[in-house]
């Protein structure tokens, strides 16, 4: 009976079974994580959960979603921050000195239908982006001397090359965020050597500019605080002769009986009425 059963009912199980399936196939599940764009015999169609800047988890159309069976297919894209790193190369800064290089760079996935017109997958977007990175990243620090990528310049540096790239990515759907450089090093050897003895010989000629500006500035003081003790002698001798003529004695006594210079000592002998001592007799 079982076997007469199956050949009578055996179209109508095998169209309830293929209808299930096909039920089956229509249901796909979107992770937040993820976002989809279905692909409509070979043209994509529709995103399912599309990047939106701003926008909250569980607000963004993540979940279970409908397609059509065997007319429509899924590319999932990754809608987190990816990264792309650069292989390390040599790059010729200004002032010709090879740095080695090391960076990488974020991003992610804004326009995810231009992304499967022009590149197809993520991954080729990787590709696409390492040897553009490459080139924008020799161009930009090729404009500048090795020093100025130890100072804040480097930050200018940094944003002028993000620019760059990101202009180049939204051509593949994809919005660069950050660059940064992990490593910018002198090779190893005769090159190094000579970037560190012209590294201390700079810094030797800026310490002698600045002690000589030191300098020139304290014969400036040095200078104003003489004339305007001059001057402050000058009117106290104005005012009063006499002091005048005993200032000049004491340092004329210092001179001779003080000098620090004069470390064997001396002899005078003189009359006490001599002239040059009348400052000693008073009044």
């Amino acid at each position: 009976m079982n076997a007469y059963f199956w050949q009578d009912n055996k179209l109508p199980i095998a169209a309830v079974a293929i209808a299930l399936v096909a039920a089956l196939s229509s249901v796909v599940v979107v992770p937040e994580t993820q976002q989809a764009v279905v692909v409509r015999l070979g043209k994509p169609d529709r995103v399912i959960n599309k990047f939106k800047p701003n926008q909250d988890y569980g607000r963004t159309g993540a979940g279970v979603s409908l397609r059509i069976p065997f007319f429509e297919t899924l590319v999932r894209i990754d809608k987190r921050v990816l990264a792309v790193d650069m292989e390390r190369q040599q790059v010729i800064s200004s002032d010709q000195r090879p740095l080695e290089v090391d960076a990488f760079a974020r991003f992610r996935i804004i326009d995810p239908v231009k992304m499967v017109r022009t590149a197809g997958t993520t991954d080729r977007v990787e590709l696409q982006l390492q040897p553009i990175l490459n080139s924008v990243l020799r161009q930009e620090l090729g404009k500048r001397t090795f020093q100025s990528l130890l100072t804040a310049e480097r930050g200018d540096a940094m944003k002028q090359i993000r620019t760059g790239l990101d202009r180049e990515a939204r051509e593949y759907g994809a919005q660069v965020i950050d660059v940064r450089i992990k490593r910018a090093d002198l090779p190893d050897g005769t090159p190094l050597e000579s970037a560190f003895t012209k590294m201390q010989a700079d810094r030797q000629q800026e310490a002698t500019t600045i002690r000589a500006q030191g300098q020139r500035n304290a014969q400036i003081v040095q200078a104003g605080a003489t004339a305007q003790a001059s001057k402050i002698y000058a009117d106290s001798f104005g005012k009063d002769p006499s002091f005048y003529d005993f200032y000049r004695a004491m340092q004329s006594y210092e001179a001779t009986f003080a000098n620090p210079a004069n470390k064997g000592g001396s002899t005078i002998v003189l009359s006490p009425d001599n002239d040059y001592l009348r400052q000693f007799r008073g009044k």
